[in-house]
C-alpha cells in the first residue's frame, strides 16, 4: 500500500531533521502533532538540496544538483517519488498549495552556492537570503496557517524577516568553515580577514532588527505553530546573545554554540513565558 511508502517517507525526513539540527529539531517537537510532519517534509527537502552544494566535496555537485533538481520537478508533477525525502515534500507542497516559486527561489540560491564565493553588492546578498531562507520561512508559513490567504498575506513579511535572521546568525556563526573549508563569504562591505568589533555590530544590528519584525509575526501566529516558532526564535535569540559577547577573533577561530542544557533550559522558559501568555 502506497500508504505505508508514504509513511516511511515521513519517518525518513524525521530522522534527517533530528540527525542535522538538534535544535530544529527541538523546536519542531513542539509543534502540534498535526503539522509536524510537514515541517519536518520541508526541513528534509532543503537540508538535502544544501548537503549537495555544501559538503558532497568528492563528488560532481553540479550533477548532483541537476538530478536532485529534475527529480524534485518529478516529483511535484507525479505526486510521488522513489525518493523518500521528496516523496514527503511534495506531499506537504500539495497538500498546503505552496507556491512554485518559493521551491523555484529556494533552488536558484542553492545553485549558486555551486560556483558564487562572495556577494560583493547588497542586491546579490539580498536575493541569496530571500531564497535561501525567506522562501522557507513562507514554505513553513504555508503550514502554519493551514491555507488562511488573508493572515498569510499578513504575516509573510515577518517570516521572511525571521528567516533572514536565522540565517544571518548562522552566517556569523559558520564564518570560519564558510571561509576556509568552502572559501565563501556572504557579508557584503566585511572583511572576514580583518572582522572587527564595528563590523561585528553593524552585522548584528541587522540581525536585532530582522528579529525585531519576525516576532511581531511569531505573536499572531495560529496556536499550533506558536510555541514551536517561539522555541526557535529564543535559541537563535541566545546564540546570536552569545555572538555578540564573543571577541570577532574568536567568532573567526572557532564555531560558537548554545550547550544542550542551555537549549533545554530555553525550552523551560519559553513553556514559561507561554503559559503565562506573554507571547502575545
Amino acid at each position: 500500500m502506497k500508504t505505508i511508502f508514504d509513511n516511511v517517507s515521513y519517518h525518513c525526513s524525521k530522522i534527517v531533521t533530528k540527525s542535522y539540527s538538534t535544535s530544529f529539531s527541538l523546536a519542531t517537537k513542539m509543534l502540534a502533532p498535526t503539522i509536524r510532519a510537514d515541517i519536518y517534509n520541508i526541513y528534509g527537502f532543503v537540508r538535502f538540496a544544501d548537503e549537495i552544494v555544501d559538503t558532497f566535496h568528492d563528488y560532481n555537485k553540479a550533477e548532483l544538483f541537476d538530478t536532485f533538481e529534475k527529480d524534485m520537478e518529478r516529483a511535484i508533477t507525479d505526486k510521488i517519488s522513489l525518493n523518500p525525502i521528496l516523496n514527503a515534500f511534495q506531499h506537504t507542497y500539495h497538500k498546503y498549495d505552496i507556491p512554485h516559486h518559493l521551491v523555484e527561489s529556494f533552488m536558484k540560491s542553492m545553485r549558486m552556492d555551486l560556483t558564487k564565493k562572495n556577494y560583493e553588492t547588497f542586491d546579490e546578498y539580498r536575493e541569496y537570503i530571500y531564497g535561501s531562507a525567506d522562501v522557507v520561512g513562507l514554505m513553513c508559513l504555508c503550514v502554519f496557517v493551514d491555507g488562511d490567504k488573508e493572515k498569510y498575506e499578513r504575516l509573510k513579511e515577518s517570516a521572511m524577516a525571521l528567516g533572514s535572521a536565522f540565517q544571518k546568525v548562522n552566517f556569523l556563526r559558520d564564518l570560519k568553515a564558510d571561509y576556509e573549508d568552502l572559501n565563501r563569504t556572504y557579508f557584503p562591505d566585511t572583511d572576514l580577514l580583518e572582522l572587527d568589533e564595528a563590523s561585528k555590530r553593524r552585522i548584528v544590528d541587522e540581525i536585532e532588527a530582522d528579529f525585531a519584525k519576525g516576532y511581531a509575526g511569531i505573536v499572531e501566529l495560529p496556536e499550533q505553530a506558536k510555541f514551536g516558532v517561539y522555541t526557535a526564535f529564543r535559541y537563535y535569540k541566545k546564540l546570536l546573545q552569545k555572538l555578540q559577547s564573543t571577541p570577532p577573533l574568536e567568532i573567526k577561530n572557532t564555531r560558537i554554540r548554545v550547550p544542550n542544557y542551555q537549549k533545554f533550559g530555553l525550552l523551560a522558559q519559553s513553556y514559561v513565558n507561554y503559559k503565562l501568555q506573554l507571547v502575545q
